[in-house]
């Protein structure tokens, strides 16, 4: 039985056009987050091959495959949601969503230099990767995260809230090479309603992290 499912698109093919296209959408998730979803589930039951037949010299590649698999099926699973055809601008208080706001403000200084920020480490990734937006919890901070591949340089315990999808097939059927022409486009996309929702979420459970000695 499969642990895991790939999820519905929130909306259809075409609805995030013409910032990405309908034949991307339709390859990204139907394709390539399918085969993430596959893949975690096929590990899953490798690993449990591996303990039936203690074949523990497969564990270290087995428990790679597992977190690349995962983290590739839950960032997509966010990236779907963090974006919608009524999206863009910035988050404003007279939205409903002045906590995000405020956060944003705190932790970057201000709306222009987190867009910035965020922008050059998805545009910058070397290889493949994303540019994420997460809660951290120990200091209680937004922070900027540049995540190579899905599940490297990432500080633990971090709550990714808003992610930009880095990897070529991403863009490369509209964008060709020019990542940074892609990056700059998603920002009208972005649906600050979602994101808000995420970071309530996450600062609500801040607590959960490190327990008291």
């Amino acid at each position: 039985m499969s642990v895991y499912t790939l999820p519905e698109l929130p909306y259809d093919y075409s609805a995030l056009a013409p910032v990405i296209s309908p034949e991307i959408i339709e390859l990204h998730h139907d394709k390539h987050h399918a085969a993430y979803v596959k893949g975690a589930n096929d590990t899953l039951e490798q690993l449990a091959e591996a303990r039936d037949k203690e074949l523990w010299g497969t564990i270290n590649g087995l428990e790679k495959n597992l977190a690349f698999h995962l983290s590739g099926h839950i960032l997509h699973s966010i990236y779907w949601h963090n974006m919608s055809g009524d999206g863009g601008g910035e988050p404003l208080a007279e939205d409903g969503v002045g906590g995000l706001a405020d956060a944003i403000a705190e932790s970057f200084g201000s709306f222009a230099g987190f867009k910035a920020q965020l922008t050059k480490a998805a545009a910058t990734t070397q290889g493949s990767g994303w540019g994420v937006l997460a809660y951290e919890p120990l200091s209680g901070r937004l922070i900027v995260e540049q995540v190579y591949d899905h599940q490297g340089n990432v500080g633990q315990g971090s709550v990714p809230i808003l992610v930009f999808d880095a990897w070529e097939h991403a863009f490369y059927l509209q964008y060709r090479n020019q990542k940074v022409d892609f990056i700059d486009a998603m920002w009208a996309v972005v649906d600050w309603q979602d994101v808000a929702r995420r970071y309530d979420a996450a600062a609500s459970r801040a607590d959960t992290l490190l327990l008291a000695p």
